[in-house]
């Protein structure tokens, strides 16, 4: 088999024009995916986010409790003090004493108080909290039905057009190995330049293909020659023949 550098024009052309025909096909298979597997990849961005602002919930209801339990404890504690001081309180000797004893279980009344107070807003906070996760709960539920539906769709797609994909990718690879790097690294920069991904297109009605600006009838008897690669001066795509364009099939 010939190097790719021993190849005519005419042969390079034809290796271009069926490489661009078989990416062609590989577009249309991705146009059928449409924006399903950018869909799916965001929602399961958005799903992890919903899931970790859920989890963060979740900790911060953690907290919110212990910190409920914490001030109960703290209640306990104050309620067995007061019922310490009281007992001391009928064995005292003299007034200071129980002036002593009746600061102390001042103190601890208002430590109840505080801690009561501690609760009650710790509760508010707990409701919210608890809102805020039924929510992120619910959203998680909607997000992963909206997912599974368009995976669904996508791996239905993918199924139908598994083997033709595979197919056409094992056909790209060939095609590609009998074009020189030259002229395969403008193919693909072409490519890249253009949503249609065309980079190799025929001369029609007297216009190029790709962007239909004129093309002079000169212009068009050199690119019918196929004596030297000619791109299109106003979209810079490579240019063929409409009879050539037509002899390069792919299946």
């Amino acid at each position: 088999m010939a190097s790719v550098k021993d190849f005519s024009v005419e042969e390079k052309l034809v290796n271009l024009l069926k490489l661009q025909k078989i990416d062609s096909k590989l577009d249309e298979i991705q146009v059928l995916k449409g924006e399903l597997p950018m869909e799916v990849s965001d929602l399961e961005d958005e799903i992890q986010g919903l899931q970790s602002r859920q989890t963060r919930v979740e900790e911060e209801i953690n907290g919110i409790t212990e910190f409920i339990e914490s001030k109960k404890t703290t209640m306990k504690e104050s309620e067995a003090l007061i019922a310490k001081y009281e007992k001391q309180s009928e064995n005292v000797k003299n007034n200071r004493e129980f002036e002593a004893i009746n600061k102390e279980i001042e103190m601890q009344q208002l430590e109840i108080k505080l801690a009561e107070k501690h609760i009650r807003d710790a509760n508010d906070e707990l409701a919210d909290k608890v809102k805020a996760l039924d929510v992120a709960k619910k959203q998680i539920a909607v997000k992963d039905g909206v997912l599974n539906h368009k995976k669904g769709e996508l791996e239905k797609i993918i199924a139908d057009t598994e083997k033709e994909e595979t197919h056409f990718n094992k056909q790209s690879a060939a095609a590609r190995s009998h074009i020189d790097d030259r002229l395969l690294y403008s193919y693909d920069r072409i490519r890249k330049s253009y949503r249609n991904g065309l980079s190799v297109v025929p001369v029609e009605r007297d216009a190029c293909g790709g962007c239909f600006n004129s093309i002079p009838p000169q212009r068009q008897s050199e690119i019918r020659l196929h004596k030297k690669i000619i791109v299109c001066e106003n979209c810079g795509r490579i240019l063929v023949d409409a009879d050539l364009n037509d002899s390069v099939d792919v299946k």
